[in-house]
């Protein structure tokens, strides 16, 4: 069930032991069996250590001792206040244990118990577990729930979101790698929104889409009468993204003699306008982006070295669809919520589809796929996608092939209230949480949310958020996020 995880079975029944071992074998679990005769302390680190794997207990099945439950109980949580415990035999009684070590004690079951039984237990210790792991780096789990923006529960998802979490209020430059598709914007931008410089602008900058002639300008800004067409003085996003973040897309994209350019801004953090003798001084933090491989750029002679490092501070991978297809049906959710929010229709997909979906190569990666329930949603609006519906080179899998997997509840009418957010009941910490910092915290980000999504359009904001557009505004002000708003 979860490899690398070990259960402890406490007992001086030698036979209940042994028929214990034998049903978590059954179960693909590992024990280490232990008695109250024994040093159980020191035989459990010497059998932890002597372990081939790395794995963690995750909880102490006990049954009967000739010591105090309670005692045994309140020496337990002493000892290691995040592993749970499962009592067996309903005789003992736990009623004298004292919290907080009470609270530790999981589940009370008698013995034999059913297989759903157990397998139900194990699920609970492994969940006490995870939420014990939480609570205990609380600091960095506020601020890893905030990405949500970036959908998935895949690990290659969760270890992108633990480095955004570290590097977010980290004043360095961070280089995002991955395919075209993969979010590199939704990362940078998330970057921005979480860090010291979030009430300062977000500019981004597609260094492959701008002419190599006009890029300078671009960058830089430049002075009345610079070059041809120079009517007026322009500032560059660097000025304009003062104090804040300045985010270079495809940035393998850039000219070598832009390179060297920038690679002065980076060291010295000074630039002169197109055409002007006057030296500014800037202050922004750089993330820049690029599908290409850098390495070997700079092995060809089409990338600078040295740039290549002063970028390279903390790297982030952007994994490809591909790499984490079981993430497809909760994209497939957030895209659709997406477009019944703007109202824009609806659509369900059945369990084949979904499962043909997950066997595409994805080439585009998320960016196909949003392509992809756009367009399904224009040619069959409020219907349910099957294999049929599906274009041809989507169809990985035939109408009859038994599939299971995950199928999205019935679509609600486009004017009904709830979000997704409620359908999925919250979890509250084993050592509780600060209730009001966290709903404060999940109310700027859903507002920062609803901003990016409807292009800082507050009025459009409001109205996915379900609130008048004064009362939005009073709670912009309220965090500091006016910045964000354009009317």
């Amino acid at each position: 069930m979860w490899r690398d995880n070990k259960f402890l079975v406490l007992t001086d029944d030698v036979a209940l032991r042994q028929e214990i071992e034998v049903i978590f074998s059954f179960l693909q679990e590992e024990t280490i069996n232990l008695s109250m005769q024994e040093h159980w302390r020191d035989e459990l680190e010497r059998k932890l250590a002597s372990s081939d794997d790395s794995g963690a207990l995750v909880g102490i099945i006990l049954g009967p001792v000739e010591q105090s439950v309670s005692e045994l109980v309140e020496s337990l949580f002493d000892w290691n206040p995040g592993i749970p415990v499962v009592v067996l035999n309903d005789a003992l009684d736990i009623s004298a244990i004292a919290e907080p070590a009470r609270a530790q004690v999981l589940a009370q079951i008698k013995w034999p118990a059913s297989y759903n039984k157990v397998v139900d237990v194990l699920h609970r210790c492994q969940m006490y577990r995870e939420q014990y792991e939480w609570g205990r780096n609380r600091q960095v789990q506020r601020d890893t729930k905030l990405f949500h923006s970036l959908v998935g529960s895949s690990r290659q998802v969760q270890s992108i979101r633990e480095l955004m979490a570290q590097v977010a209020d980290k004043d360095v430059t961070v280089l995002i790698l991955g395919e075209s598709g993969t979010g590199k914007e939704v990362v940078a931008r998330n970057l921005h929104y979480h860090s010291e410089r979030k009430k300062q602008p977000f500019v981004p900058v597609n260094c492959g889409a701008i002419p190599p002639e006009l890029l300078e300008s671009e960058l830089f800004g430049h002075e009345k009468g610079a070059f041809t067409g120079a009517i007026t003085s322009r500032p560059g996003r660097f000025e304009l993204a003062e104090g804040g973040t300045l985010f270079l897309d495809e940035i393998g994209d850039m000219p070598l003699a832009m390179q060297v350019k920038l690679l002065r801004v980076l060291q010295e953090h000074t630039y002169e306008r197109v055409g002007g003798s006057k030296t500014y001084k800037t202050d922004v933090r750089i993330v820049a982006a690029t599908h290409r491989n850098l390495e070997q750029m700079i092995a060809e002679g089409s990338f600078r070295e040295d740039l290549y490092y002063r970028l390279n501070v903390f790297p982030i991978e952007m994994p490809s669809l591909r790499e984490r297809s079981e993430d497809i049906p909760l994209l497939i959710n957030e895209l659709i919520r997406r477009i019944e929010a703007e109202k824009r229709g609806s659509l369900q997909f059945n369990s084949a589809a979904i499962m043909s979906l997950t066997r595409h190569d994805w080439p585009g990666n998320v960016r196909e796929l949003a392509n992809l329930v756009e367009r399904l949603v224009i040619m069959h609006p409020f219907s349910v996608i099957g294999i049929q519906e599906l274009p041809m080179k989507y169809r990985h899998v035939e109408d009859g092939d038994p599939v299971e997997i995950p199928v999205r509840a019935p679509a609600a009418p486009v004017t009904a209230t709830r979000t997704s957010a409620l359908e999925t009941k919250a979890l509250l910490p084993v050592n509780g949480l600060n209730l009001k910092e966290y709903l404060t915290d999940l109310e700027q980000d859903l507002i920062l949310q609803a901003l990016e999504d409807c292009d800082n359009v507050v009025a459009r904001a409001a109205e996915r958020l379900q609130l008048r557009r004064t009362t939005l505004v009073e709670k912009m002000r309220k965090y500091g996020l006016m910045n964000k708003e354009e009317v």
